[in-house]
């Protein structure tokens, strides 16, 4: 089996989607985090964007990009997070693609400056939620997953961020999450 080393930043949501792939497929890795601000001269060398996640291979090969660490992922070691079927595994890479503008509506209330600044960020909230508690909707009969009882990438690609959310709404109550049950049960 490869030799694995995921580097990442303490608090990076992109570095843990590809640690739930691991996790998700009992990979044994090796998670080395860096600062932000003081990255090394060994990371600078292995990163060709300069950020986390990178995944080293064998002491030899990086990937990076947290979806094509996924995508590699799910191609190399079983068992295969993404459905077997053509059109399933397209419109599940398709949902996969919405995550980052999923990942700024949902956690923008992190970075808001002020009262109006948090206010205009929380509204983002529930059009994204919306947006995915209807693919959810159209995608599951059965389960609490994306593809049903069956956990998926699209799955590991959205816990950061949902998570991210809850502990947020601890903070500070949003409540948005409670109009949207699908989603709010996949949060495993």
């Amino acid at each position: 089996m490869a030799k694995y080393l995921l580097v990442s930043f303490k608090t990076c949501p992109w570095v843990q989607r590809a640690a739930i792939v691991l996790r998700e497929k009992s990979v044994a890795f090796e998670f080395r985090h860096i600062e932000p601000d003081n990255r090394p001269e060994w990371f600078l060398a292995i990163s060709p964007h300069k950020k986390v996640p990178v995944l080293r291979i064998d002491e030899k090969v990086s990937l990076f990009e947290s979806n094509a660490i996924a995508e590699y992922l799910d191609e190399t070691v079983p068992p295969r997070l993404h459905p077997e079927d053509p059109v399933a595994r397209a419109i599940n890479r398709a949902w996969t693609d919405y995550v980052p503008t999923f990942s700024s509506s949902v956690t923008g209330v992190a970075y808001a400056s002020d009262e109006a600044a948090y206010n205009a960020a929380a509204g983002k909230i529930a059009p994204a939620f919306e947006q995915l508690e209807r693919a959810l909707q159209r995608q599951s009969a059965v389960g609490p997953f994306f593809n049903g009882a069956k956990y998926s990438l699209v799955d590991a690609a959205y816990a950061p961020f949902l998570q991210r959310y809850f502990f947020l709404d601890r903070i500070k109550p949003l409540g948005v999450i409670d109009r949207y049950p699908r989603l709010k049960g996949s949060r495993h």
